[in-house]
């Protein structure tokens, strides 16, 4: 059954316009936590020249994204596949580029953990591993908005929160990552580029 994330539509043609600067030419993009699968549709219609890869550890969402891709008949959509970012076996070998859309925040660190160090397995150096969603910064003044996002997130989950992107950028930087870019995106997230070293 299809599921529906009004936020998706809302940053889809944002996030595109950043992936345009940052995705390679061609070659395989797998995006991990897919969630609806609304993303990988738009995504892959946008660029059809990479082959995109939806992935998910939810049952449902992976039902979702395959109701998606069935109505889109896209050449360039991969079948989603099972995929817990924790986990230490991935169900695939290699990628030219890694998208992790709003996923960090809600999931424990170890996730976080888990996609860095898959993410240093499948990508070459140079590639890159692409983040978006909501962080805090040490330095910078966080939007209300965002301080009670991630008051709601630990009430409903301690183990969840927005994160500290020095912290990110140090569990990137020990599994061989350099962070590139960071683009402001719309209602006060960022699209965070990390690179293999």
């Amino acid at each position: 059954m299809k599921r529906h994330a009004p936020a998706t539509a809302r940053n889809s043609e944002p996030l595109a316009e950043v992936l345009e600067k940052e995705l390679p030419d061609c070659g395989l993009v797998l995006e991990i936590a897919s969630g609806t699968g609304e993303h990988a549709i738009f995504m892959a219609r946008r660029f059809p020249m990479l082959r995109w890869q939806p992935s998910d550890q939810d049952a449902s969402a992976l039902e979702s994204i395959a109701a998606w891709a069935g109505e889109a008949g896209l050449a360039n959509l991969q079948e989603p596949i099972e995929l817990d970012a924790s986990g230490e076996a991935w169900p695939i070998d290699a990628a030219d580029a890694i998208l992790c859309v709003n996923m960090i925040h809600i999931s424990p660190w170890s996730a976080t953990e888990g996609l860095f160090r898959g993410a240093a397995t499948l990508l070459d150096k140079g590639a890159p591993l692409i983040l978006y969603g909501p962080y805090l910064e040490e330095g910078t003044e966080t939007a209300a908005s965002n301080l009670s996002f991630d008051a709601s997130l630990k009430a409903r989950d301690t183990a969840w929160g927005l994160r500290l992107l020095e912290a990110v950028d140090e569990l990137a930087a020990s599994n061989g990552f350099t962070r590139s870019a960071r683009h402001k995106m719309p209602a006060n997230n960022l699209t965070i580029v990390f690179r293999r070293t």
